[in-house]
């Protein structure tokens, strides 16, 4: 490129050649500059802060660097050795807290902490980040409902209960001001804040409020802490108080540290809406049933009950029944008709026994008992009516069935309809459209008339592969089911295969059916054959015994 192109300003660039021995620049690596003795200042030779104020900053030797050190090696020695003091806020939380702090973020000021009288733990009223303050989070999903306040409280140590009846259900109670202004009395809301004879103590029932607010506790009650406070308090999630109210159900003296332990942080993987392949569906779907499955398990065999009282009788199939009744509880277990039971005999004045039976009579508005048929009565203890033991016994029969079909599903395409595998997995289909004959009157006989809504649905499930009726209750879901299962039999494509989620709800189908006039069979596991039901003479073994 010519000079011009610089401009007439531009000068000509001379590169000079040098010898390998002549150095360009400072020789910074020579031999006289070579030191064998490196000392830092001292305070004598600069002007800066005194011997005192350095011995305030740092308190070590003074740093001397001998032939052969490396300055950073020394220095990093010397940091090592430094003691630095932990900032106070940082350590308010994380040195050892009273036993009245908070299980969740750790505030302990007597005046905001709450005792749960059932887990025997204590919770601030304050919220963090969750939206409702700890201790009414730890009531709701340890279904507690009993507290006390701490002794260094303004109120003192006391049990929060009504003072008419001594109910301590704290989301039932609430206040009335007595006639002095500063004095309050606590009253639970039903039957005592509604009685008539409040008005003769000068009680206005009208002036009751709730002692949990917003989801909080009144602040009169319990002080909630302040904003600084909560902000100096250790931050737990909303995830973190599920999780860590879960590990206490097994082990109640677990902290928040123990989240971070290997295995115990572990999520399934979430719920998508497409999948790739029916792989992908079983490895997600699969996890959450043997989740489902390991936690109805823990809570069977959570029930177990001692000190049972048994009333013997006799059936009329010459069967042993047992009838006991259990305390109540706040377990989300719902005993059913036709769950198998375990029955101990645990006294001194008969062997060991055991015996398996299975539910025939659940407690109803007749009375609380709860009856079993045993499947052999032999050594029974028929005589004796105490001292038993009641344990629930766990059947994984419908989750292995859960885990069958979805093995199924993931090696076998043809398992069911490419229609219905792509609908699964989410993937765009085509819209299908059955061609059939409609009927010209959508009401099945014995059923009564439908509406629009229902008459539509039953429209487009008798011309698609694949439907999803939804309703509150009331809507009429069963009769609209049971009147396209009676349009579907009268097309002649073959019998029909009708499933539901729950015995009591294949029985109202089943009657529903039948009433249209068709043959309907009624199939009931072993369990159930002796249980009597407006359906039972449609039940399979029934039938089998009327034939000829």
């Amino acid at each position: 490129m010519s000079v011009e192109a610089y401009g007439p300003s531009s000068q000509t660039l001379t590169f000079l050649d040098t010898e390998e021995s002549v150095l360009l620049g400072a020789d910074t690596q020579g031999s006289e500059y070579d030191f064998t003795d490196f000392t830092l200042p001292s305070q004598t030779q600069t002007q800066g802060p005194t011997q005192s104020q350095l011995d305030n900053q740092v308190n070590g030797p003074a740093v001397v660097l001998q032939n052969g050190d490396d300055p950073v090696v020394k220095t990093s020695q010397l940091l090592a050795e430094l003691n630095f003091e932990e900032d106070e806020e940082d350590a308010y939380y994380t040195k050892d807290l009273p036993l009245h702090a908070c299980c969740y973020c750790g505030i302990h000021d007597p005046a905001c902490v709450v005792y749960c009288n059932t887990s025997k733990k204590w919770f601030c009223n304050g919220r963090g980040n969750t939206s409702g303050s700890h201790i009414v989070n730890h009531l709701v999903r340890a279904k507690s409902k009993e507290v006390t306040l701490h002794k260094d409280g303004p109120l003192g140590e006391t049990v929060l209960e009504c003072y008419n009846c001594g109910c301590r259900n704290v989301f039932l109670l609430g206040f009335i001001p007595a006639k002095a202004d500063s004095v309050v009395v606590l009253l639970c809301r039903q039957p005592c804040a509604s009685q008539s004879s409040l008005k003769d103590i000068n009680w206005d029932s009208s002036q009751w409020q709730p002692l949990i607010q917003d989801r909080c506790f009144l602040s009169w009650l319990v002080k909630i802490p302040s904003e600084q406070e909560q902000l100096r308090a250790r931050q737990i999630t909303a995830q973190q108080i599920n999780k860590l109210e879960e590990l206490w159900k097994e082990n109640p003296t677990a902290a928040l540290e123990d989240l971070e332990k290997p295995g115990v942080d572990e999520e399934p993987q979430h719920v998508l809406l497409r999948y790739e392949d029916a792989y992908q569906y079983q490895n997600i779907f699969g996890p959450l049933v043997k989740l489902e499955a390991d936690y109805d398990k823990k809570l069977k065999e959570s029930q177990t009950q001692e000190n049972i009282t048994v009333r013997w009788d006799l059936g009329l199939n010459k069967k042993r029944i047992a009838y006991f009744t259990l305390p109540k509880t706040d377990s989300d277990m719902r005993l059913m008709q036709g769950d198998e039971i375990c029955l101990r005999y645990k006294g001194d004045l008969a062997p060991p026994w055991k015996g398996i039976g299975h539910v025939i009579k659940v407690p109803d508005n007749y009375g609380d008992e709860i009856a079993i048929e045993l499947r052999s009565s032999a050594g029974a203890p028929v005589e004796i009516p105490q001292n038993f033991q009641v344990d629930f016994v766990w059947k994984s029969t419908s989750f292995d069935r859960m885990q069958s079909v979805l093995k199924t599903f993931a090696v076998d395409e043809t398992s069911v309809s490419g229609y219905i595998y792509h609908k699964l997995l989410g993937h765009e289909v085509e819209d299908m459209v059955i061609k059939c004959q409609l009927p010209k009157r959508f009401t099945a006989q014995g059923l009564p008339d439908l509406n629009h809504s229902q008459v539509y649905a039953v429209k487009t499930v008798l011309q698609r592969p694949l439907s999803l009726i939804q309703g509150p209750p009331g809507t009429g879901k069963t009769v609209t089911s049971a009147t396209i299962v009676y349009h579907l039999a009268r097309q002649g494509t073959g019998p029909v295969l009708v499933c539901a989620p729950s015995n009591i709800a294949v029985d109202q189908l089943t009657e529903k059916i039948h009433q249209t006039g068709l043959k309907v069979v009624r199939l009931c596991a072993k369990s159930r054959e002796a249980i009597d039901s407006p359906v039972s003479f449609l039940a399979l073994h029934n039938q089998t015994r009327n034939m000829d």
